[in-house]
């Protein structure tokens, strides 16, 4: 069952979070050791501004586990979406002009999908592209034309899914040194599906 997500998840998305913080290698990770850097990205998740807030994603719940989350803004909002992991950064005795992403992901007038992420018990069950739909229709909810995504280039599998569902390469992006693809997907197109 997809459903928005609560302040009690915070912890446990903050772990299956943790598989995609070590595919993009952030610096943050070599700074802040993994359990503290966990429970800090869940305390700020508490925020519903930031970026894993809990008004900005949804979970699959399946038999009380969440088995997947995504998360997506706006993307005028993404200059602001990490303020709240700064106050906490700062109240823990970090330097609060550290943040865990520091490249800009999302491109003009878009609805961004930040992150999505399915335990890897419940991979092959299509609970990603569940979540990747009910994204979409968040998206189109919220009045946008497009939605728009990086997959890395090393990631075959997933840029296989998102262009299954629609998603067309638009742009070749850095992240945090590595080289990604921006994908986007008109959201009219989502209402025809």
């Amino acid at each position: 069952m997809i459903r928005t997500i609560k302040a009690e998840d915070s912890m446990e998305i903050a772990v299956l979070l943790w598989e995609i913080f070590e595919d993009m290698e952030l610096p943050l990770l070599q700074e802040i050791p993994q359990l503290k850097l966990m429970e800090m990205v869940a305390e700020a998740a508490k925020d519903p501004s930031y970026r894993y807030g809990v008004n900005r994603g949804l979970v699959y719940e399946h038999n009380g586990e969440i088995a997947g989350a995504i998360f997506g803004y706006p993307a005028l909002e993404e200059l602001s979406i990490d303020e709240p992991f700064r106050k906490v950064l700062q109240k823990h005795g970090f330097n609060p002009d550290k943040s865990l992403f520091i490249d800009q992901e999302a491109l003009p007038n878009e609805w961004y999908l930040d992150s999505i992420v399915v335990n890897k018990a419940y991979r092959g069950m299509g609970i990603g592209t569940l979540l990747l739909k009910a994204m979409c229709q968040t998206a189109s909810d919220a009045g946008f034309e497009r939605i728009g995504l990086n997959v890395d280039v090393a990631n075959p599998k997933a840029k296989k899914l998102y262009s299954s569902i629609g998603f067309i390469k638009v742009a070749d992006i850095t992240l945090s040194g590595h080289h990604y693809e921006h994908l986007c997907k008109p959201l009219e197109a989502h209402a025809k599906a």
